[in-house]
């Protein structure tokens, strides 16, 4: 299997400050890793380091064949298609149809021909069972249906890896476990899987490999 991500000695920094040092990480296609550590613990700045929000300040980090530490601006667009990224606060647009705000994505992404988007949009609202949905507007569903729709956009353009951070924050438990079986069968398939969180009881319900952030270093496998 293809390693997708490989980060040595990788150093972090927000506002100057370093957030984590030291990181050694290496992830492969069609891994699930849970990512633990309190809110402050750097756990959302390695998940943007990955899809080039956050610089790497020193050490070596690739990500899906990109160089981060050398990667131009214009070729940043070109990895984020290729990472599917699932937020908290699902940041929908609200003012569009759950149809419209995945077309929105695809048209952004260079897809042409209506037939052909129109086929996409179909196969990821299957893919996450909100295929009769596509109508609705954001605030017509519920948090659990809203996240399956953001999980859809994240699969649009079949992504090598998908970046989730507290997926399921805002979702009461059984919800929470639906979009985390969710995410364990995306990663079944071969598109592998980085979610952060805190809630422990997923962690014991859907076990998978584990990574924590403490004292601004990364520790694997505990």
């Amino acid at each position: 299997m293809d390693t997708l991500v490989d980060y040595r000695s990788v150093e972090l920094h927000r506002k100057e400050l370093v957030v984590l040092k030291e990181v050694d990480f290496q992830l492969r296609e069609g891994e699930f890793v849970y990512l633990l550590g309190r809110v402050g613990s750097g756990k959302s700045s390695l998940l943007k380091s990955m899809y080039a929000e956050i610089p790497v300040a020193s050490g070596q980090a690739e990500v899906l064949g990109y160089d981060l530490t050398r990667l131009h601006r214009r070729d940043i667009p070109m990895l984020r298609r290729q990472i599917g990224i699932v937020f908290q606060d699902f940041q929908l647009l609200t003012d569009r149809t759950v149809y419209e705000n995945l077309r929105f994505v695809l048209d952004a992404t260079g897809w042409k021909g209506r037939d052909t988007i129109d086929a996409r949009i179909e196969e990821v609202l299957r893919e996450v069972g909100m295929l009769t949905k596509s109508y609705k507007m954001p605030h017509e569903l519920s948090g659990g249906e809203q996240q399956r729709i953001v999980i859809a956009r994240a699969l649009l353009n079949s992504p090598r890896l998908i970046l989730a951070d507290e997926p399921t924050g805002n979702l009461d438990p059984g919800t929470g476990e639906q979009i985390v079986n969710r995410l364990h069968e995306i990663s079944r398939k071969g598109t592998a899987v980085i979610m952060a969180t805190h809630n422990l009881s997923l962690v014991e319900r859907f076990p998978a490999r584990v990574v924590r952030c403490e004292r601004k270093r990364i520790i694997d496998g505990e």
